[in-house]
């Protein structure tokens, strides 16, 4: 083989060796973040690399800063124990929520974690430029003091159809919004990268990661909030996107045919008929204490109360059939307002969910409420953001 040969070889076989450390490097980060803390014989284990090879990665990860080792208290086994691997406490991203009623604003570790939490009042829906600049606001007074934390980029959770590729917000009805630069604005204004995609979609993806669907390969999803009503659906342990990642508009699934007119300019949509305010009302609570919903609800003997949750039952319980009879999943993960409706219509007798759907499809379907709560949306945000790193670990953190 001649010099010219050799040039050419050595730089492919190099590359190669960098695509798979990388591609170890990511495997070892996503399995810390998802799992939480393992021990260095526990990823050796899961990863089927040899010791060695692990200890390097493990430490390259925390000479970048993403993980931690300790040592693992003894088991009463003869030997050193393994170390144990964590991620790191110092590396973070912001999460946030625009709400018709407030906007939301997070700071998210890794593994899942919501360190601090704002909720910024608003009396209506407004401009995305007004929205962009109450999170700015916001992100500014949530980080002031936090030095020792790296925020690497800001999710956004948008109630309504984004377009994954640049963060444009193609359509979010309950705003008004069309074709609005979002996440371009919001990175110009924090100097820092932005991504952004739909609430619902975010908010299956933390409850598959972290939540109720966790290890579930055939899902349902769907959340109610103060915006409206979306969802999601995962099949074969995939997301189902759709051909422009605009799939999981449960809110529009056609529940009542004389019903009212919704945002999208339909009549009958299932976030039309079924909204979060009313049922607040219904129990006299204020749009801040909507995570008090299920308690009153449950404990209501109010008859107005019941007399919502009597009409608005029947709807969910339309559009939660038609998604089991089109998925058929496994798993059925209720959040927001509609796990709330649903505990406090089952209190008070009213029959299972999907009492209507195809035998064959509802037979061993589960009927769960989201294990995240309020928090489902910011963890979903942030994964965004950490999706990035996780891939690429030293490339991301870079570029941040």
């Amino acid at each position: 083989m001649s010099a010219s040969d050799l040039s050419t070889v050595r730089p492919a076989s190099g590359g190669a060796t960098d695509a798979l450390r990388r591609s170890n490097l990511a495997t070892i980060l996503g399995l810390v973040h998802r799992d939480g803390d393992l021990s260095r014989s526990d990823l050796t284990r899961l990863t089927g690399l040899n010791r060695s090879t692990v200890g390097d990665l493990v430490a390259e990860l925390a000479g970048l800063g993403l993980v931690e080792v300790g040592e693992a208290p003894g088991d009463g086994r003869a030997g050193r124990p393994s170390p144990v691997v964590r991620v790191s406490e110092r590396v973070a991203a912001v999460a946030v929520n625009p709400e018709v009623d407030a906007v939301i604003v997070g700071l998210v570790g890794l593994g899942g974690r919501v360190l601090k939490r704002i909720r910024i009042e608003t009396a209506s829906a407004r401009s995305a430029a007004e929205t962009v600049t109450l999170a700015a606001a916001g992100i500014a007074g949530m980080l002031a003091g936090e030095s020792a934390i790296r925020v690497i980029g800001i999710g956004v959770a948008v109630p309504g159809q984004v377009r994954l590729s640049d963060g444009m917000v193609r359509e979010a009805t309950h705003f008004g919004w069309v074709d609005e630069p979002l996440a371009t604005m919001l990175a110009e204004r924090t100097g820092l990268r932005v991504w952004a995609a739909n609430a619902a979609v975010l908010g299956l993806r933390a409850e598959s990661a972290f939540g109720a669907g966790r290890g579930v390969d055939d899902l349902v999803y769907l959340i109610g909030g103060a915006s409206g009503i979306g969802g999601g659906a995962v099949g074969g342990g995939r997301l189902l996107t759709g051909a422009a990642g605009y799939a999981g508009e449960f809110g529009h699934t056609f529940v009542r045919s004389d019903g009212r007119q919704c945002s999208c300019g339909a009549r009958g949509c299932l976030e039309a008929e079924v909204t979060q305010a009313e049922l607040l009302r219904s129990v006299g609570l204020p749009s801040a204490d909507a995570a008090s919903l299920a308690a009153s609800l449950v404990a209501t003997d109010d008859p107005v109360a019941l007399a919502a949750m009597d009409r608005d039952y029947p709807l969910l319980q339309v559009a939660t059939r038609n998604a089991v009879n089109a998925f058929n999943p496994s798993t059925v993960v209720l959040g927001g307002f509609l796990a709330a409706l649903y505990r406090g219509a089952r209190a008070h007798g009213a029959p299972d969910l999907l009492a209507g759907a195809v035998h064959s499809s509802r037979e061993g379907v589960e009927v769960v409420e989201a294990e995240l709560g309020p928090d489902q949306l910011l963890i979903g945000a942030a994964e965004l953001v950490f999706a990035e790193l996780i891939a690429d670990p030293a490339g991301a953190l870079a570029a941040a």
